[in-house]
């Protein structure tokens, strides 16, 4: 069974008294464990599939099954649930709160769980940890490099035990040194059987996925297994 399924999926934006199609009719599956590149040029249709997948917008018709429940059709709460338990989020610009700690900043996701705050803290700690910077869990955003703030957030997408990753242009803010070590990151990540997908434009960034999903004009128009897969780590390792 898949993780993710789409079928028919699409999003129209009302525009004064007309629509304009976003994503048309799109149908795929990706499975458990799989590392994805969602790509196209500005326009269409990666990141309103992104949001659609991540439950942060809903389809005009068509539906959507996470891990073989329908999220199409689900109340506002229900879905919160679902995306809090199953999805884990990473966005280009960090989306850290500035006046916190990491380590408060990874927590946010479990503040409403009814966790006990030790049990928050800890996890956290462990989510810092698994990302390279349990030494960096008392600095503020501030105090940290764009690399290391993405870092926080991948720790923050992970605090939860998501199912899967969804990171929107994760290194689109970055320099390309940094862009690698993030992509390591994140292949480490999958290695640990976690769906990982990621939005970007770059050719250089999807290299390091397992499959390649290409949109056009709101239409999946190529699905591909990555004939050339890059090890994120292994170019860190070869750099001067």
């Amino acid at each position: 069974m898949a993780l993710i399924e789409t079928r028919a999926l699409a999003k129209a934006y009302r525009l004064g008294e007309g629509e304009v199609p976003a994503l048309r009719g799109v149908t795929v599956a990706i499975g458990a464990g799989e590392f994805v590149a969602v790509m196209g040029p500005s326009g269409s249709g990666k990141t309103t599939f992104m949001n659609l997948l991540g439950g942060l917008d809903s389809a005009s018709s068509g539906e959507y099954l996470l891990d073989g429940r329908s999220v199409s059709g689900m109340s506002s709460d229900r879905l919160a649930a679902i995306r809090n338990r199953f999805v884990g989020f990473v966005f280009q610009n960090f989306n850290l709160l500035a006046r916190t700690t990491a380590l408060e900043n990874v927590q946010l996701p479990l503040l409403y769980s009814g966790m006990p705050a030790a049990e928050r803290r800890q996890r956290a700690r462990e989510a810092l940890e698994r990302v390279g910077l349990a030494d960096r869990a008392q600095h503020r955003p501030s105090q940290l490099s764009g690399g290391q703030q993405q870092r926080v957030a991948i720790a923050r997408a992970l605090v939860n035990h998501p199912k899967v990753i969804l990171a929107d242009e994760p290194t689109g803010a970055l320099d390309s040194h940094t862009s690698l070590e993030i992509m390591s990151v994140f292949q480490e990540i999958n290695a640990e059987g976690i769906t990982v997908v990621v939005v970007t434009h770059e050719s250089d960034i999807a290299r390091f996925a397992r499959r390649l999903l290409r949109f056009r004009d709101g239409l999946l128009v190529e699905d591909e297994i990555n004939p050339r897969r890059a090890s994120a780590a292994g170019l860190l390792a070869a750099l001067p």
